[in-house]
């Protein structure tokens, strides 16, 4: 065989600052199916890169095995992007937030990267009721009761007013994925109470992102799903202010300031 002349250029070629102008980076559940096709849909695009990283999780989703991710949090923000700023970070799980805190999941995830906004489920939920002017709520989980009553507890604590509580009794993120987004409207309808302003569906495996747009049709008032609060929040931090109604009413709405 005849060799190859490979020429090695003598100078590189120019180079952006980065490959995207801003980074949002994603640590989900290692079972999770949903978290990446919402967010390669809602957020990703030529300007935002979206990046992944997993942590173990074991089923059934109690209390205690979500708080069990917790140690884990800060090395697997240490493996996105090594040695490289990121613009939002997300952990992309609504009820371990709850029970392991907001506040314990900023602090673990800053420990690797310092400085780096931080959203959680929970949080940017909070953050799309109040720019929607919501006080009185409706909630849908897929979880136990048992891990349905810190969740409750949550939201009370910020200030709402929880008129209904409905949860599915299910242990398993992976079945609850499989919840069809044309069932949850159904689900939807059931759960919402008259007198409430607005129902939250909060679980990040469900695929209730898809459907938040038909369900706010159906129930003719606002709708706000894990995904959907927490793809919102990470594009207004990322400087995304466009209004994108189809994919429910908070994303017509702007972030307001801390």
């Amino acid at each position: 065989m005849q060799a190859l002349d490979i020429r090695q250029r003598a100078m590189k070629p120019p180079l952006d600052a980065r490959p995207r102008d801003s980074r949002v980076a994603l640590v989900i559940l290692a079972t999770d199916h949903t978290t990446e096709p919402d967010y390669a849909r809602m957020v990703a695009s030529g300007r935002i890169g979206v990046y992944v990283t997993r942590v173990a999780y074991a089923n059934p989703t109690t209390p205690e095995n979500l708080r069990a991710m917790q140690p884990a949090l800060s090395a697997a923000a240490a493996l996105i992007l090594p040695d490289e700023e990121l613009d939002v970070l997300c952990y992309s799980c609504n009820s371990a937030s709850v029970v392991i805190g907001d506040d314990a999941v900023t602090a673990a995830f800053q420990a690797s990267k310092p400085g780096v906004a931080v959203v959680t489920p929970p949080l940017a939920t909070c953050k799309a009721l109040q720019a929607l002017s919501v006080r009185r709520i409706s909630i849908l989980t897929p979880y136990l009761a048992e891990t349905s009553a810190p969740v409750a507890a949550y939201f009370a604590s910020c200030g709402f007013v929880v008129a209904s509580f409905t949860c599915l009794g299910m242990d398993d993120d992976r079945e609850m994925a499989r919840i069809a987004p044309e069932t949850l409207v159904e689900l939807a309808r059931e759960a919402m109470d008259p007198q409430a302003d607005a129902l939250i569906i909060l679980c990040t495996a469900l695929r209730a992102a898809e459907a938040a747009a038909d369900i706010e049709a159906a129930l003719g008032k606002p709708v706000v799903t894990s995904n959907q609060a927490s793809a919102w929040m990470c594009l207004r931090l990322c400087g995304d202010d466009r209004a994108m109604p189809e994919r429910g009413r908070v994303f017509a709405l702007p972030l307001a300031a801390p």
